[in-house]
């Protein structure tokens, strides 16, 4: 039984963004490595560059598998716009993620790794755009009337999306040099420094324009920046947002491990909460008619069973999730120096 109180479409919300964003981080620097590996012709460079996330990636992309059930069980509506009104940024995904899949397992066995390397980079550079396109075509605003989609197919391609596509392009880079600052070594590590500082000097002004777009986009999120509480909390996560890319910059200045890693999920939690609280409550947004949280849930019986099932299996996930990535942060051992597993 849950509170008769509790606003169970808000909460749903605010469990798929979770979600959201951690799908966003951990896959984020699997796909950044991929795009980072179009860089290189050396062979043992991009496997070292794909051996950071061997443990890990198969993994990431499950959340969006789970990502999936959840918003067709809790927003059946939103679920069903977001299909019919981006199925070719959507098909284009899939297509991506199986390109990188494949190249990923196929790689290991092939006596010619470069045209599976440059396969594992293309899917990757593929589904990060379509993910850009994807999410810009939904906050640019669906043309909806009366819950049915009545645009066009290519309704999503605007220059509004193509700005949201290259903010994403630059936020999975600098996700995927941070990791690599991380987890890689010598020569690798090097490099991804310069990767991250130059990724992250293209996505902050990027990231600047689509939340200024978006305000003037429309007057109702505009109007959040002075109104409270919300002005309050907007004006909060901008200030936690730079506090966490300034200290990015200066731990990629000074040569930080795990910390620039961590101002950048800081960050993005920060930019896309803000982008959350502005947009709220619609769902979809449009100029015209946006659907609320409320208007794209499902009933609240399916919405309690839902969270019932999630309390139970939501803490296995993550501590499952949790082993995985200690085990992949955990260095092999090296027999020449003796050291057995």
């Amino acid at each position: 039984m849950t509170h008769p109180d509790l606003d169970l479409p808000t909460v749903w919300l605010a469990i798929i963004g979770l979600f959201l964003l951690y799908y966003a981080i951990t896959d984020g620097f699997d796909l950044g490595i991929g795009i980072l590996s179009l860089l290189h012709r050396d062979e043992q460079m991009v496997s070292q560059m794909m051996g950071t996330i061997g443990h890990v990636w198969s993994g990431n992309q499950t959340w969006l598998l789970i990502l999936g059930g959840m918003l067709f069980g809790a927003f059946p509506l939103f679920y069903a716009l977001l299909l019919s009104s981006l199925y070719i940024p959507m098909v284009v995904l899939l297509f991506g993620l199986v390109f990188r899949g494949v190249a990923f397992e196929f790689r290991s066995h092939s006596s010619r790794r470069r045209p599976w390397s440059l396969a594992f980079g293309v899917g990757s550079l593929v589904a990060t755009l379509a993910q850009g396109f994807a999410l810009g075509g939904l906050l640019g605003g669906l043309p909806v009337q009366n819950g049915t989609f009545i645009g066009g197919v290519w309704d999503w391609l605007t220059p509004y999306s193509a700005l949201v596509a290259g903010g994403v392009l630059c936020g999975y880079t600098m996700l995927g040099a941070n990791y690599l600052v991380w987890r890689a070594i010598g020569d690798l590590r090097r490099r991804s420094y310069r990767y991250a500082w130059a990724a992250a000097l293209l996505t902050m002004p990027i990231a600047a324009g689509v939340h200024l777009w978006t305000a003037y986009r429309y007057p109702y999120a505009a109007q959040k920046w002075t109104s409270w509480p919300a002005a309050a909390t907007l004006s909060g996560l901008l200030v936690l947002a730079l506090l966490a890319y300034g200290l990015l910059l200066l731990g990629l200045k000074r040569r930080w491990r795990r910390g620039p890693l961590i101002c950048n999920a800081a960050a993005i939690l920060c930019s896309f909460a803000g982008l959350s609280v502005a947009l709220y409550p619609h769902m979809i947004p449009s100029v015209v008619s946006p659907v609320t949280v409320a208007q794209a849930a499902a009933s609240p019986k399916t919405l309690q069973f839902m969270l019932a099932v999630t309390a139970v299996l939501l803490p296995t996930i993550l501590i499952y999730s949790g082993y995985t990535y200690r085990v992949a942060a955990t260095p092999a051992p090296n027999p020449e120096r003796g050291e057995v597993s």
